[in-house]
């Protein structure tokens, strides 16, 4: 890494503008995706399992978007992305076919993997280490970003063309995201390593041997940290059913959340860096399990969204956290796979928490599975206490 000045102006289009059009995208059919399926006539059930397949596509192709990037580099890996996620909005354009909906869903929970990924390792090459977790975290607010305005854009243009406009405006943005990832050069260190290392490049499972004890660790934690992530979007509309809110305050509420977890993510990026990655993980995972521990005593709208917007601050402050520590722990030979690897992990967490709080729903209350969520986050403190290091990187690995 070079000893010159660094600044995140030089990079920031390059690093960060193809992930913002991408989510932006993906951010625009989101709040649709259930609605197309039932103008297709799927159930309520059904619907909803064509909501989770963007969530199941990312979970089963982290490995093979590892895979894909460290075979071919993360500029084409990204462009290939943008296209196979163009022709998944496609298949969802196609009136009256349900199955090609699903198959457009899903495709997008993959190509949003390979992007991701993309972009977190070339941050770990472009970036000194004493910056990374600001790159993380900005990684992860340009994503929360994207995703908070998309709805927008979406709406706008389905005032006049229905449903479709959604659809339109995630085309545009995920087309421009890879015309913009095309003019993206890869890494020389990326290139040279792929051309020395093209006979020893070590595998999945060499990788996996080798670094078990981080994966079965901070790995833990992170799956913890992932799965209170998913749960605190499930619980919040839940409970507000519960109180008798309407769906119209429940969305002002969601929004204001996701207003406060996108304003934190470089403050708590910059405090990673600066006093190391336990002054953060601990606060956030400690916020969001008392948080969703006090959920069940909130009786009224004011102690709710008091509550919920203590959700959206631990978790904003924690926002890039598991970036930032796959990127630590990864090694620099077969890092790409590493990361694979460490998304996995994250990606099953995020799956886990919605079945366990289904899970203790249904044997015995929304509010016994609400605080059982909530001990997760103490659970991950320990985790962070006991293996997180309390020193910074001081070097690349």
């Amino acid at each position: 890494m070079s000893d010159a000045p660094f600044s995140f102006r030089k990079i920031a289009v390059s690093a960060f503008g193809p992930s913002l059009l991408f989510s932006i995208g993906e951010g625009s059919i989101l709040p649709i995706i259930a609605l197309s399926a039932r103008d297709l006539g799927a159930s309520v059930a059904l619907a909803g399992l064509i909501v989770g397949l963007i969530g199941i596509g990312s979970l089963f192709s982290n490995i093979p978007a590892a895979l894909i990037i460290a075979r071919y580099g993360e500029r084409r890996s990204m462009v290939a992305a943008a296209a196979f996620s163009v022709l998944a909005m496609i298949f969802c354009l196609i009136p009256n076919q349900i199955w090609l909906l699903a198959l457009g869903v899903l495709m997008i929970g993959m190509a949003s993997s390979v992007l991701m990924l993309a972009r977190q390792t070339y941050l770990i090459e472009a970036v000194p280490i004493h910056m990374r977790a600001r790159a993380m975290s900005t990684l992860g607010g340009t994503r929360r970003i994207g995703i908070f305005i998309g709805p927008f854009l979406g709406a706008a243009l389905m005032h006049y063309m229905g449903l479709p406009g959604a659809y339109w405006i995630a085309i545009v943005a995920m087309l421009s995201s890879g015309l913009l990832a095309f003019t993206v050069p890869d890494l020389e260190d990326h290139l040279a390593s792929k051309n020395a290392g093209a006979n020893t490049a070590p595998t999945l499972t060499n990788i996996a041997r080798h670094h078990w004890q981080i994966f079965l660790t901070l790995g833990f934690g992170i799956l913890l940290v992932s799965g209170l992530r998913s749960a605190r979007q499930i619980v919040i509309p839940l409970w507000a059913d519960h109180l008798g809110l309407s769906p119209t305050a429940t969305a002002i509420i969601y929004g204001t959340v996701s207003a406060i977890d996108m304003l934190a993510f470089y403050p708590a990026g910059k405090a990673m860096d600066q006093h190391g990655r336990l002054s953060v993980a601990m606060p956030s995972v400690i916020i969001m399990g008392i948080s969703l521990i006090l959920i069940p005593i909130t009786d009224g709208l004011v102690s709710f969204v008091a509550v919920s917007m203590m959700i959206g601050l631990g978790n904003g402050i924690g926002s890039g956290i598991i970036m930032t520590l796959g990127a630590d722990a990864s090694p620099r030979i077969g890092r790409t796979q590493f990361l694979g690897i460490w998304r996995l992990i994250a990606d099953v967490g995020a799956s886990g928490a919605p079945a366990l709080l289904s899970a203790v729903t249904a044997l015995a209350s929304l509010a016994s599975a609400v605080v059982a969520t909530g001990l997760l986050g103490f659970i991950a403190a320990g985790v962070f206490w006991r293996w997180l290091p309390r020193t910074k990187p001081d070097r690349p690995r």
